[in-house]
């Protein structure tokens, strides 16, 4: 039954937030196609549901290039191949709102874990990897609530590089605990804290929410 609520819950909430949004989405649109690259869309091949690829739905936020430059599939803070709008888009997580297009087409869910590229993917323990998205991969879930910094983390490490790869066993961990805790008032609750997170940024309220979270491997 949960799978079937979820689903109906996911069309519903990306139905809202379509209409809600519309106000930021279009001007974003508009302000694409005058800056920049002047692209407005950024598709890219991420693992999906039962580990199946598909293609992403973001805004452009960074030089068409950008994955054969400088730090690859990484991106820092302050990263100089992210355009200036783009900047905008990523601080406020606007440029992940044309996800909403994967949830109606079926591809994604508002909340999960995080769809990743096969490098990225690769990071994960193999039982992780076996595991992990057998549920669909969200917009949002307890892996993006807990590192919704990360590339502040990455960027303020010695070896981003190592520390990227060495928050991937502590994510796929915490998207475990979600598979076993999944519920409509845990998927609710994550939605209310992301929207929380956005307003206020420092805020611990995650680990007060959801008390029995996986410890901090690093």
């Amino acid at each position: 039954m949960y799978p079937i609520l979820k689903r109906i819950f996911d069309i519903l909430i990306a139905g809202i937030a379509l209409v809600l949004l519309s106000p930021i989405l279009i001007p974003s649109i508009m302000i694409l196609l005058v800056t920049g690259e002047r692209e407005v869309f950024y598709f890219q091949k991420r693992i999906g549901y039962k580990n199946r690829p598909f293609d992403i739905w973001k805004f452009a936020t960074m030089l068409k290039n950008s994955p054969n430059i400088g730090t690859g599939e990484i991106t820092l803070r302050n990263d100089p191949r992210v355009t200036k709008f783009g900047k905008i888009l990523r601080m406020t997580k606007v440029n992940e709102l044309p996800q909403i297009i994967n949830v109606f087409k079926g591809d994604m869910s508002i909340v999960g874990p995080r769809p990743l590229m096969e490098v990225s993917f690769k990071l994960y323990p193999e039982d992780v990897q076996r595991v992990i998205y057998n549920c669909r991969p969200g917009m949002t879930g307890i892996g993006s609530l807990i590192f919704r910094d990360e590339e502040k983390i990455v960027s303020e490490a010695a070896d981003p590089k190592a520390m990227y790869a060495a928050i991937y066993p502590y994510k796929g961990a915490l998207e475990l605990w979600y598979q076993k805790n999944a519920s409509l008032y845990t998927d609710f609750m994550i939605i209310f804290l992301t929207a929380w997170s956005i307003l206020f940024p420092e805020n611990k309220l995650v680990n007060k929410v959801f008390k029995d979270l996986p410890s901090r491997s690093f």
